[in-house]
């Protein structure tokens, strides 16, 4: 073990479903722990969790000298805040619209949008052209829309597929429970493949239902990025795709902390 401290930012996406752990050594991306979202989980239990997946991989609470939150999940920000102060010694960032930002957002109220579309916004003007189109293939489906000065404008939210799957089986006793995959066919010659078929091609109707749509209002995208845990699913299926990038949130976050201590230097010299 080195005796001199790293200089290491912990970024935390916490999602409905999981919540990321990620530890960036400036803007590179070392390493990556995932934890299912549990609203009950106490500070001390996550960092029971975290400082031995830390440990495997050579690092330790002491190297962390920077944190940044994009949070969706309220119930585990108390928790969350406590793990930084306790085990990290360190005071977290939280994204919301309140903080700093880099581009402008373009909306009645600002502080109904999510730190997790934010952070996307941040991480898509920072490396890919704008006008920029991000689809995050989650829990719930969201489109966010840049301008072609990277300023945030607006977007879509549809509920994901599992939780549209949830929806049906809940609702419909015989129907079971499937996972969720790329059938051969459209045509379904019993209930799994027509509950597949329905699923993935319907959801593939609205993405280019809705990408088509947002560029109809607001003109065609230089950039599609497309993120989330089933970006890869139907990646064939979005038009004019540019890339899959399962980092942007946290590119995004990591982009929105550096620019809140430039703000923040900025003020304390007086510039």
């Amino acid at each position: 073990m080195s005796l001199f401290r790293k200089k290491l930012t912990l970024v935390i996406d916490a999602g409905n479903t999981n919540v990321v752990f990620a530890l960036a050594d400036d803007a590179r991306i070392v390493a990556e722990y995932r934890h299912e979202t549990n609203a009950r989980a106490t500070a001390d239990d996550l960092a029971v969790w975290l400082l031995p997946l830390l440990q495997l991989d050579k690092y330790s609470f002491n190297d962390i000298t920077a944190v940044v939150i994009a949070s969706v999940a309220p119930a585990l920000d108390y928790a969350l805040r406590l793990l930084v102060r306790k085990y990290l010694k360190a005071e977290p960032l939280f994204i919301n619209a309140d903080i700093h930002l880099p581009f402008a957002v373009r909306l009645p109220r600002p502080e109904q949008l999510g730190a997790d579309r934010l952070a996307n916004a941040a991480g898509t003007r920072a490396n890919y052209p704008c006008p920029a189109i991000v689809i995050d293939l989650g829990t719930a489906t969201t489109f966010d829309v840049l301008d072609g000065d990277g300023n945030y404008i607006g977007g879509a939210i549809a509920p994901g597929p599992q939780q549209s799957l949830r929806a049906l089986t809940d609702a419909a006793a015989k129907l079971p429970h499937i996972h969720i995959t790329r059938p051969a066919k459209a045509l379904g010659y019993d209930t799994i493949s027509a509950m597949q078929s329905g699923l993935f091609w319907g959801y593939v109707g609205l993405i280019e239902g809705i990408l088509k749509q947002l560029q109809n209002e607001n003109g065609m995208a230089a950039s599609i990025i497309a993120t989330g845990g089933l970006a890869k699913l139907f990646q064939d299926h979005i038009p004019g795709l540019t890339a899959v990038d399962s980092e942007i949130t946290i590119k995004g976050a990591l982009a929105l902390l550096e620019y809140q201590k430039q703000k923040e230097t900025k003020v304390n010299y007086g510039k």
